[in-house]
């Protein structure tokens, strides 16, 4: 019988991104996600993403009555770590891909600038206002994202699951839009939570793991102090950026195995 991972997407990306990760681990776990949060009513975005939370833990508790793996990229990583915080009975272990914990002068500075208002300018808050979200198809959509640095470096087939499945028609003709909805991703990342470095300085209930991009911008900003002592041994390097999953979801997966594997025997 599989190992079940449950997996939390990045910020903007719904979990169909991330088919050809789930793809190379397909034998050994059995893959479940949330297609995207955020997205439903109940589960608003507030300071500190509590609903978020609640969204996640709330598909774990419908789903499965033994515990599970949590498996996030950025946005998902957090959750994963903040749901295993809360309900650590149904976890069994944690891995981060490319998530820092924020913490000390970081934290509190972060903090301030969103008491203030003035958090917007130096993150990808002020990029995602202006994102473009219609096409006049399929292939426009491709060839968009294509021609941007940051995506051109993706595997060309996650880059293609983006393309089609990140997006979804709008009735009109060809035409598509971003399935993700802009305003949530804006308030996603305007509302950030503060408080985990201090949540976890004592540790954590289950076994964490974590993957760091060698180029991550935000691996650079938040450092590794934080989360080098959350995960001890469990922390992994490859080489690539924040979206390194899009990159390498080969690689990625590898590390994922490896990782799981590790915090198996710690579980013991």
């Amino acid at each position: 019988m599989r190992e079940i991972i449950h997996f939390s997407h990045a910020n903007g990306f719904p979990v169909t991104t991330y088919r050809k990760l789930f793809g190379e681990l397909d034998g050994e776990f059995e893959f479940r996600a949330v297609d995207r949060y955020g997205h439903k009513p109940e589960f608003p975005v507030t300071r500190g993403w509590p609903h978020l939370v609640e969204e996640l833990l709330g598909d774990v508790d419908r789903q499965y009555r033994q515990p599970v793996w949590l498996v996030g990229h950025s946005l998902g990583g957090f959750l994963s770590l903040m749901a295993a915080l809360r309900r650590p009975e149904r976890v069994r272990g944690v891995v981060m891909l490319d998530s820092p914990i924020i913490a000390g002068w970081r934290a509190s500075l972060l903090k301030t600038a969103q008491m203030l208002g003035i958090d917007e300018k130096p993150g990808p808050a002020a990029v995602t206002k202006n994102r473009r979200t219609h096409w006049p198809d399929a292939e426009a959509v491709w060839e968009h994202f294509r021609a941007k640095p940051n995506f051109a470096v993706w595997d060309q087939d996650v880059l293609r699951d983006y393309a089609i499945h990140g997006t979804e028609p709008t009735g009109k003709d060809s035409e598509r839009r971003l399935r993700f909805d802009r305003e949530v991703e804006y308030w996603i990342y305007r509302t950030l939570p503060t408080s985990l470095g201090r949540k976890v300085a004592r540790g954590a209930p289950v076994p964490v793991g974590f993957v760091a991009g060698t180029r991550s911008r935000e691996v650079r900003q938040c450092g590794l102090g934080a989360t080098r002592r959350l995960v001890g041994s469990n922390l992994r390097f490859i080489e690539g950026g924040h979206l390194y999953p899009m990159e390498r979801p080969q690689q990625t997966a590898q590390l994922v195995r490896e990782l799981i594997g590790a915090m198996r025997q710690q579980g013991r």
